[in-house]
């Protein structure tokens, strides 16, 4: 255990999805097995071979007023949509210094991105071409900056113990939220925004990933494209969206008398050293960052209920994770509910660990699992209990655990886990 041994909670929740523009309307999606992927209507996704995608629900010009959303990319325009109401939700009224329950010099920002600014960098692209450089954006650079979505979360909310962005592919989201847990442990700050958010919604991201064979195809049925663990399932979905929590020492949020959500236990990180984009086939690495959370918390197996698996609707992925969930977990694995809320939403890339931070903490809180839709014949190698269908009541009386996994290409690994209170 760190040596300051400071007990981190959750105290507010925020997002928007495929499924809804916040977060109880995506946990209420969720629970109802609802599919956000839908056809691309946009006249350049006629002639790609992949015209599916998890499009948000609702569009941030609905809610960012339009001076401000025009200096800011996409992905930092559902940062902030998400982080605001995860402020909020934590019962913070005015940003730190004006509320005087957070101190500017106490509050830090770590929001991540797999890909960051890339709609506005390749559509400035496209200005300069066309229209000439007197056309070009003078935004363009803080917008496309991979560090702008926290940059401006943390200007938002006076954000001055440390604004940071992990960059770590598909585990970028989970990696924000493990870096915010080890700033309070370790004393740096008394509370974190943090989450994930992606928007690479665009024909460059989709053809190089359709072109890798990474990417479901099935464009005559969007909504049920994206199926883990069914013997079927042929690739990802491409999903966009944010989804931010606030983090607090468990002193700081009991002073000012926050809800507190759940215990965010800490993280267990590794690599796999394999391959550029395929995962290590035994599930070593994955196992080694399952040992690492345990190794590094007070985690006990047998209190583990309930798993938000990465599990994409890859091939190789998905049985691969539950192989080393086993590995790390030996039989305890058996009482472990396992959903993939990637069926619903689809793959957010660094957005991903954010948004299932989410639902697993309203997991937690709720004492329900949100089933995995799409299975229609579960793969023989799928060695676990998955929730399919319905969801799955968790134990209701008892402290439980749940974790988040997250993966990501260049075989980084992190596991979140995090307890009821």
């Amino acid at each position: 255990m760190n040596a300051t041994n400071r007990t981190v909670v959750v105290t507010g929740i925020g997002a928007t999805t495929p499924l809804g523009g916040d977060s109880a309307s995506t946990w209420e999606a969720l629970l109802a097995g609802r599919s956000g992927i839908s056809t691309l209507e946009q006249d350049w996704a006629t002639d790609l071979p992949v015209r599916i995608a998890g499009q948000i629900a609702v569009e941030p010009s609905e809610i960012i007023p339009r001076p401000q959303a025009r200096k800011l990319d996409r992905s930092a325009q559902f940062a902030l949509i998400a982080a605001q109401e995860a402020w909020k939700d934590a019962g913070f009224t005015a940003k730190a210094g004006e509320d005087t329950s957070v101190n500017p010099d106490r509050l830090g920002a770590v929001i991540a991105s797999g890909i960051g600014g890339v709609t506005t960098l390749l559509d400035q692209y496209d200005v300069l071409k066309e229209k000439g450089v007197r056309r070009v954006s003078p935004h363009t650079v803080p917008m496309l900056m991979p560090n702008s979505p926290s940059a401006n979360v943390g200007i938002e909310f006076n954000a001055r113990a440390g604004v940071h962005t992990p960059v770590s592919a598909c585990a970028s989201g989970a990696e924000a939220i493990g870096y915010a847990i080890e700033m309070i442990r370790s004393g740096r700050a008394d509370v974190v925004v943090a989450g994930g958010t992606e928007a690479a919604i665009h024909p460059l991201p989709i053809v190089a990933f359709g072109n890798m064979m990474a990417m479901s195809k099935n464009n005559d049925d969007p909504q049920g494209a994206s199926r883990p663990w069914d013997v079927d399932r042929n690739g990802f979905v491409l999903g966009e969206g944010a989804g931010v929590i606030i983090l607090e020492s468990e002193e700081h949020a009991k002073a000012r008398g926050a809800m507190i959500y759940a215990e965010a236990v800490g993280q267990g990180i590794s690599a796999d050293a394999h391959h550029i984009t395929q995962p290590e086939p035994s599930g070593n690495g994955i196992a080694a960052a399952l040992q690492n959370l345990l190794d590094n918390t007070d985690l006990q197996p047998a209190e583990i209920v309930h798993v938000n698996a990465h599990a994409t609707s890859t091939p190789a992925g998905d049985v691969g994770e539950l192989r080393a969930l086993r590995k790390a977990f030996g039989d305890d694995v058996d009482h472990m509910a396992i959903t993939s809320t990637k069926s619903m939403t689809g793959h957010l890339l660094g957005g991903a660990g954010g948004i299932e931070t989410v639902a697993t903490v309203l997991a937690l809180k709720n004492r329900i699992a949100p089933p995995t839709i799409n299975i229609d014949q579960l793969d023989p190698e799928a060695d676990a209990d998955i929730v399919r269908g319905e969801p799955r009541k968790l134990p209701a009386e008892g402290r439980i655990a749940a974790l988040n996994d997250s993966f990501g290409f260049g075989g980084h690994n992190v596991v979140l886990a995090f307890r009821s209170v």
